[in-house]
């Protein structure tokens, strides 16, 4: 499989990590929004959230990985907004489930 997110989970492609654990790896978006704005990964692969959704334990680790990184950032007093996107419609870029963690500014509404 060429999946482009396991080979930065993997290390062969590098990243500018942020967090990692051995289920989790979170690393600064290569375009960002905001000044932060991070991805988070499963390092074992699921195409998305649907799949993921049969894997509680690793659905969890993600979102622990999240708040440890949002805590630690001090997002978790401001606010943040996680976006993890399904689908072609919903622009799915890479078929390896990944939530953006985006923050550090006042953010707009509606996003899309």
């Amino acid at each position: 499989m060429d999946c482009l997110f396991c080979r930065i989970a993997a290390g062969e492609i590098p990243s500018e990590k942020v967090y990692e654990d051995e289920r989790i790896l979170g690393f600064q978006d290569i375009s960002p929004v905001a000044p932060h704005h991070v991805l988070f990964i499963t390092k074992a692969h699921f195409a998305n959230i649907n799949e993921l959704s049969q894997h509680p334990e690793e659905l969890t680790a993600l979102f622990q990985a999240i708040r440890t990184y949002t805590v630690k950032e001090g997002l978790a007093e401001d606010g943040f907004r996680i976006v993890g996107n399904t689908g072609l419609k919903a622009q799915q870029s890479v078929d390896h489930v990944h939530i953006h963690v985006i923050g550090g500014r006042q953010l707009q509404w509606p996003p899309g």
